[in-house]
This record gives C-alpha cells, structure tokens and sequence, in this order.
C-alpha cells in the first residue's frame, strides 16, 4: 500500500509542552518555590504563565516577589529564581514526549523538513536538544529573545517562514499553549496542538488537536 503524502513541506515545532513536558515541571517548580517562601501567588497566574516569552517571565517573577513584600529588579528576580532551579533541576531526557525522536526522523525520511520555534533563551534549547538527543535534528533553531517580543507576537514564525523560504501555507506548526498558537495562527500556519489539560486553558484556535506527538503522522 502507499504511502500517504504528508500535506505540509515543513514542522515548525515549539519546544516546551511539544518536544519536553517541561510546561507542568517549572508550573510545579515556580508553586513549590512560593509556597516555600510563603508567597501567595494566585494558581491562575501560575497557569498564565504558561507558554509565555522569557522577557514576560522575567517581569512576572518581579511581580510575584513583590506580592511577598520583596522589591527587586529583574536581575535580582531572575537570580532568586535560577538559585532555588539550580536546587530543583529538571531532568530533560526524562521530559521528553514520546515518540518525538522517531517523529522527526520519519518526517525527515518522508522529505519533510523540520524547523524549531520556542519562545525559550537559545542556550536553554540547544542544551535540552542535547542532552534529549535531538542536537543537529532540526535543520533551523530559533529562540524567542531573537526578536523584540516572542509569542504571542507572530514574528518568531514570520522569520522562520523567511528563512525556509516557504509560505504560511505549505507549512505546518505544533504547540500546545495559548501564546504559541496566537503566534502561528498570527503567522497563517496551519497550527496542531498537542493536547494540554492540566492549566484550564482552551485550544479551540488551533486547527487540528493530537493526544500524541506521532499523530501529526497521520494527518
């Protein structure tokens, strides 16, 4: 029998919540920290925060300092933040969503092309891409702090889009949040969501929703 053609001529995939399940890891990490330090940050914001640009994380984290009578600037934010992670590391091999290796082999053994989009500072993706297998499988990386405004500013996919030199059209995205999939649709891509659950927010924008990574194999 044969094979079916893929529709799309390129994946745009995000990183956190696609490729690593780290969306509910630094949601539990960023809980367990507060309730340490005995912060009352509301559950909802937490849950916000998810999908959110680094430069929106880093002006939250001021926020929810001072909601705990701390009055710091970003840097001293970001540094309280990175002491108590670097105590509670996430462990990026054991993130990884099933399946995703094999995923982007078979697009790429299928001619597809595949690119990654994540709103994420570039070291951090390169070191998860590493240490998850996956350095070298993406034929262009971008990172969020690239560009003035991450998702869900539509500029990160634009200037993928740009450099592929490919249309919206003929290419296809996957994300799981409310930010990533504002951006692709922003973008014109045809946007999959991984199925995500667990914050309360809604993926309805997307096109088309898969429990698993693989899925997108068959569409």
């Amino acid at each position: 029998m044969a094979q079916v053609r893929f529709p799309y001529q390129a994946v745009i995939f995000d990183m956190d919540g696609v490729i690593v399940d780290t969306e509910y890891f630094y949601f539990k990490q960023l809980e367990e920290m507060f309730e340490v330090l005995e912060i009352p940050v509301p559950h909802s914001e937490l849950c916000q925060n998810v999908g959110a640009s680094y430069k929106v994380f880093q002006k939250n984290l001021v926020r929810w300092f001072a909601m705990g009578g701390l009055e710091l600037d970003i840097e001293e934010a970001e540094a309280r933040y990175d002491a108590w992670a670097k105590d509670h590391p996430a462990d990026y091999a054991a993130l990884l969503n099933p399946g995703v290796r094999e995923t982007v082999a078979e697009l790429k053994n299928r001619g597809v092309r595949v690119a990654l989009a994540s709103s994420s500072p570039m070291d951090n993706i390169l070191h998860v891409l590493d240490v998850c297998g996956l350095a070298g499988a993406f034929e262009l990386v971008t990172s969020g702090e690239q560009f003035h405004e991450s998702k869900p500013n539509p500029e990160i996919y634009l200037h993928t889009l740009e450099c592929l030199g490919l249309p919206a059209a003929a290419c296809c995205c996957i994300e799981d949040s409310v930010p990533g999939i504002t951006a692709g649709k922003a973008a014109g891509l045809t946007v999959i969501a991984k199925r995500e659950d667990r914050f309360g927010f809604s993926q309805d924008a997307a096109d088309v929703v898969i429990d698993s990574i693989p899925d997108i194999l068959n569409l």
